[in-house]
């Protein structure tokens, strides 16, 4: 095996290969970086020297990660995330910290939390950034591989070496545009089936939470449009008479745009608990024991001010 000389290695081009391999772009990792294109170029220069290897190689649209480089990601997420807690020691003071903070979170949530998650940063950690990301299907694994600090979803249990709390509980109500014409009368379950509606789906595909108790119960709804995010189905629904289901948190902040109103379901859709989930390596680290705090926080200022505007 061959002996690595660490005295020669620069430790500031692992910061930069973690940027390059996760933008697979080097402009939008020296934007990260907050560098030069040209000197993202010679750190990714370096960096193949260093490792006898492309790292990034040609492909369809730009940069993919080699295979070394695969390899290596794993380790250096690793890695990084345990040279910050070594310099962390066991002091962390948000308001003087720097650096990004990237959090896993639906469209959904992320439309209703972020604003009181970002109120709080402003006043407790100023020069704190925040990247909100989808979690998609490989949630856990990002946490795993520490590419992300935190995630917020619809957790029913957790693999080994994943802590969760939930965060807070969620109700659906259904959500329609101002003077829409059933309105006019009770929505009654027959009412609300003969209804067209819109569902958001990121990956736009299998039932939503309201098609599987229909299902139960014998019944169908027609589901007219599926759109990936929030924002595209409240404009929608604005400007139609199509009508969505979603979770309480935001079809209030929809409604109090005054272009809505928000209704019980005439069926028992039940509630759920959003949770806050966590690798275990960063259970006692200063900066994530904040980052918990600062994000249980926010979830109960968005409680409360649901509750005011209730």
């Amino acid at each position: 095996m061959r002996e690595v000389d660490l005295r020669r290695i620069d430790l500031n081009l692992l910061v930069a290969l973690e940027a390059l391999l996760d933008e697979k772009s080097v402009t939008r990792a020296a934007h990260r970086l907050g560098m030069s294109q040209p000197a993202a170029s010679r750190a990714l220069g370096r960096l193949r020297a260093l490792f006898s290897d492309a790292l990034l190689v040609d492909g369809p649209g730009g940069y993919v990660l080699s295979s070394r480089a695969e390899e290596v990601r794993p380790v250096l997420r690793r890695i990084l995330a345990g040279l910050g807690e070594l310099l962390e020691a066991n002091s962390f003071d948000p308001a003087t910290a720097t650096g990004r903070i990237r959090l896993l979170m639906p469209d959904l949530q992320a439309a209703a939390l972020t604003p009181h998650l970002l109120a709080r940063l402003a006043r407790e950690a100023p020069s704190l950034d925040l990247d909100i990301v989808a979690p998609g299907t490989n949630g856990i694994e990002a946490l795993e591989h520490g590419v992300a600090d935190a995630m917020v979803a619809l957790l029913d249990e957790a693999p080994a070496g994943i802590q969760r709390r939930g965060l807070y509980d969620e109700e659906l109500v259904t959500l329609m545009r101002a003077h829409h014409p059933a309105l006019a009368g009770k929505l009654t379950l027959d009412r609300f089936l003969a209804l067209e509606h819109i569902v958001v789906s990121v990956t736009g595909v299998g039932p939503a939470p309201v098609d599987e108790v229909l299902a139960r119960m014998g019944r169908t709804r027609r589901v007219k449009l599926r759109v990936p995010n929030f924002f595209a189905a409240v404009e929608i629904a604005a400007r139609s008479d199509l009508i969505m289901t979603l979770p309480s948190s935001l079809a209030r902040a929809a409604a109090n745009m005054r272009r809505f109103v928000s209704l019980p379901p005439p069926l028992d859709l039940g509630s759920f608990t959003m949770s806050l989930a966590w690798h275990a390596r960063q259970q006692d680290a200063p900066r994530h024991i904040w980052l918990r705090r600062a994000i249980v926080s926010a979830a109960k200022d968005m409680s409360s001010a649901i509750d005011v505007g209730s």
